[in-house]
């Protein structure tokens, strides 16, 4: 790891969090589409998980980009991989691969009705 504390931020969220996502905004309030439609899905399917605001750190914002090697916001990590940004994780979750992907990890899914 490099001697950027942005970047061992990141890694010790990722590392430190089954499921994290590093958003524009708060699962509560997100301010970017891309990220709200991200939180809708986790939400629909009952996945607890943290989200970053790369809003309030610039570092964060720019080293999550060095970090996954992937140009936009939001990022989803599950057990410390990469799984996509927003038009990978709907699309996942259109095919059902993203709730055998969290299952397959361990991660409860409880699809809301």
């Amino acid at each position: 790891m490099s001697e950027n504390p942005a970047l061992e931020a990141i890694d010790s969220e990722v590392k430190g969090n089954d499921v994290v996502l590093f958003m524009k905004g708060t699962p509560v309030f997100p301010q970017c589409g891309f990220s709200a439609a991200v939180v809708q899905v986790l939400n629909h399917i009952g996945v607890k998980f943290k989200g970053v605001n790369v809003l309030e750190d610039d570092g964060i914002r720019q080293g999550i980009k060095e970090y996954s090697n992937w140009p936009t916001i939001p990022q989803l990590y599950v057990k410390g991989e990469f799984i996509g940004g927003c038009d990978i994780i709907r699309e996942m979750f259109e095919t059902g691969e993203l709730m055998e992907e969290l299952s397959t990890k361990g991660i409860d899914v409880q699809i809301q009705a």
